[in-house]
């Protein structure tokens, strides 16, 4: 069927856009489909490598049941190394922070805590990381570096936690009743259903008698 004036017309415009600008959607098409291979191609590959950090983690966490501290080790390394940008490297690293600081391996328990830190994606994890740093400065007598950690605001979950930990720390140093307050908040913060609540009643309960120091009469 012939076209009309009309469009007849329209199809010649088109003819003389498309040989101007023509090229130009070809090319326009063309990285559109590259862009969505290579997003594909990406998604593949993350996914690929997340399976693959899974099965391994899988293996590391067999290893924890049974005690087998070395296995851990070799393996959050593996992880760490192979697939760092997977969650499971956060896991892995805290699994061997772990490992280590139960065999009193402070260097490399620390090592791994901070790494997490540095690497995590979730505040949580980066904040559980950060916390078990601050322990294990404490268990070093560190008192100073390890109460700047805890005094960092975790995600909410974990204020009782640094609370805790804080009080723990502050009365290490000798301040009994900054310490006092500490497990208060952390007594505060803590699920009422929680078993953890005990722990830390006890805490409060030892230092009941705890008092402000007397303030020193002013020099007539």
């Amino acid at each position: 069927m012939a076209y009309d004036p009309q469009e007849q017309e329209q199809l010649e415009e088109l003819k003389a856009w498309w040989k101007e600008y023509g090229r130009l959607v070809i090319l326009g098409v063309v990285v559109f489909l590259v862009a969505l291979g290579g997003f594909q191609g990406w998604r593949y590959y993350r996914d690929s490598q997340a399976l693959a950090a899974g099965t391994l983690y899988e293996q590391l966490a067999q290893a924890e049941r049974t005690g087998d501290r070395k296995k851990v080790w070799e393996i959050a390394d593996q992880i760490v190394a192979n697939y760092g940008s997977t969650p499971y490297a956060v896991f892995g690293a805290l699994s061997a922070a772990r490992a280590s600081f139960e065999v009193a391996d402070l260097e490399k328990a620390k090592s791994h805590l901070a790494w997490t830190m540095q690497h995590a994606r979730q505040d949580q994890m980066r904040d559980t990381a950060r916390l078990r740093f601050a322990a294990v400065l404490l268990d070093e007598k560190n008192y100073v570096e390890a109460l700047k950690l805890v005094e960092t605001s975790p995600v909410e979950s974990m204020t009782g936690l640094y609370a805790d930990l804080r009080g723990d720390i502050l009365l290490a140093q000798g301040k009994a009743v900054e310490a006092l307050s500490a497990y208060q908040l952390a007594l505060d913060k803590s699920e009422a259903a929680s078993t953890y609540r005990a722990t830390i009643q006890l805490k409060l309960d030892a230092l009941g008698e705890a008092k402000p120091a007397a303030a020193t009469p002013a020099a007539k």
